[in-house]
């Protein structure tokens, strides 16, 4: 158009692999042209696409509609937030999309998430009317906090603070 600058083209590329909506994306900070797409109800799956040649690289059913998906900032790790089946956070190791973490609390679809600034605090706002603020990063070595315990794996004691 005239106004923008930019004229109106067909998509570059169109991939049409899950079966419901697709309610989360996320482009990695760790490769270029990465990118993690998440399947509602009922597909329940990630997807770890190369964005130029369209290709599935890794797919993972994480038994719950995937409503965001946020790569932290520290680390090669990928956040989901689920709805229906079970209302809660979870945290993926990548390459390999194995689970790491699971972080409970909300009663709702957990719908949004996002990292402060520095990466090392994950908020997530959810159907049930609460922000909760999740000390979870480690600025230090830039992996989920351990308890001491666990040098890569996130502690079974997070802080959590919520708001309603």
């Amino acid at each position: 158009s005239a106004t923008s600058g930019f004229n109106i083209v067909e998509p570059r590329l169109t991939i049409r692999d899950h079966i419901a909506a697709v309610k989360a994306l996320a482009w990695s900070p760790y490769e270029r042209m990465l990118l993690a797409s998440g399947g509602g109800t009922f597909d329940m799956k990630i997807k770890i696409w190369n964005a130029s040649s369209g290709a599935c690289i890794k797919t993972v059913n994480t038994g719950s509609q995937v409503c965001s998906l946020l790569w932290s900032s520290l680390s090669n790790e990928l956040i989901s937030s689920n709805g229906f089946r079970k209302c809660q956070l979870c945290v993926w190791s990548y390459p390999k999309m194995k689970k790491i973490k699971e972080l409970s609390g909300h009663t709702s679809r957990v719908l949004y998430t996002d990292l402060s600034p520095d990466g090392t605090t994950l908020i997530s706002a959810a159907g049930d009317e609460t922000l909760r603020f999740w000390d979870f990063f480690s600025a230090a070595n830039g992996r989920p906090n351990s308890g001491g315990k666990n040098k890569r794996g996130p502690s079974l004691g997070l802080s959590a603070m919520f708001m309603r």
